[in-house]
């Protein structure tokens, strides 16, 4: 049950206060919300609590958004950065994956419902993409394509400094696109997706099939194999793990090559646990992606980098969403 809605939280105001936004990441294990100054990119205060527990998970969020707002304040602008395909026009999580009961969730509507202030409800990996660009790696640079490389392949696209988000807002689903024909099945029932071969359970996976049929590793007596032990065994010289961050990475480089074709970017950006994986996955990436391109004008004055937001992505993005939805043009 929400706790404080909706009238002991409306908002209103007859005097001039200070502004703030109010910021969410959902994920399926925590939800994190921060409290943001108008004019500041550091929160005054971050909250974080369990996605599941005491009440639906959509009633925790706004629970923590209400004990989120300081007393006596001004709310500029309540942004959310949900998992899985959102309606960003209308605000409805269309399907979030790992949350019960979100699916066609009109978050827009319920948070309004308690909060009289402007909303607007983003993709997670769309919102990094937007925070990258924003705060992190892509400032400077009009055209960009972020990956999250992680448990999933999530992306975002800018384009001449506006985020992609296509007739529905399901644009830039970079980690479904496919790179092997009738290949490994993916998390969304179809087969040979990049997300299928390169993510972080995508690899683990691959280990284990080849430790099944008597590689020697050092990862022999691991369990469970994880994308970040693979990480560590490469850096000690280990020649499954570092196949396996080769294969992953020589994927993710034709993948990206695609890409340059379609969006013709200045800066690529990997962020997500796989990209911690140093050389070992970064160099066959390069080294793939300029072998695919049709042409070396791609490559010209391209840059391909780590994100630099790190865990901070989703409240960035979500910070990055209500500033422009505070500006007179907002992209939503």
């Amino acid at each position: 049950m929400i706790e404080r809605c909706p009238n002991q939280i409306k908002l209103c105001y007859t005097l001039i206060m200070a502004r703030y936004f109010i910021v969410a990441d959902v994920g399926g294990t925590h939800i994190r919300t921060a409290c943001f100054p108008a004019d500041s990119q550091k929160p005054d205060s971050i909250k974080r609590i369990h996605t599941n527990g005491v009440g639906a998970p959509h009633e925790r969020l706004i629970n923590l958004i209400g004990a989120t707002i300081p007393k006596g304040v001004e709310v500029a602008a309540i942004t959310v950065a949900a998992p899985g395909p959102t309606d960003p026009y209308d605000g409805i999580v269309l399907e979030a994956p790992n949350i019960p009961g979100w699916t066609n969730l009109p978050l827009k509507k319920l948070i309004q419902e308690c909060f009289d202030v402007p909303v607007a409800i983003g993709n997670d990996a769309n919102l990094a993409a937007l925070g990258e660009w924003r705060f992190g790696a892509g400032i400077g640079h009009r055209n960009l394509v972020y990956f999250t490389v992680s448990t999933g392949i999530g992306g975002g696209v800018i384009i001449d400094n506006q985020l992609l988000l296509g007739a529905r807002g399901l644009a830039a689903e970079l980690g479904h696109v496919t790179v092997i024909l009738d290949g490994p099945l993916c998390s969304c029932g179809q087969r040979g997706h990049l997300e299928a071969v390169t993510s972080g359970p995508a690899i683990a996976r691959w280990v284990e099939q080849e430790l099944s049929q008597g590689i020697p590793s050092l990862l022999a007596d691991k369990r469970p194999i994880t994308a970040e032990a693979i990480s560590k065994a490469a850096s000690q010289g280990d020649e499954l793990a570092t196949a396996a961050l080769a294969r992953a990475g020589t994927y993710m480089g034709i993948a990206a090559a695609d890409y340059l074709h379609i969006f013709n970017p200045s800066l690529v950006i990997i962020g997500g646990g796989v990209s911690r994986s140093g050389e070992a996955f970064f160099a066959p990436l390069r080294k793939a992606m300029e072998k695919h391109v049709m042409s070396k004008k791609y490559l010209e004055n391209l840059t391909l980098t780590k994100a630099d937001l790190g865990d901070e992505v989703g409240l960035m993005g979500a910070l990055a969403l209500a500033q422009q939805l505070d500006e007179p043009s907002p992209c939503l």
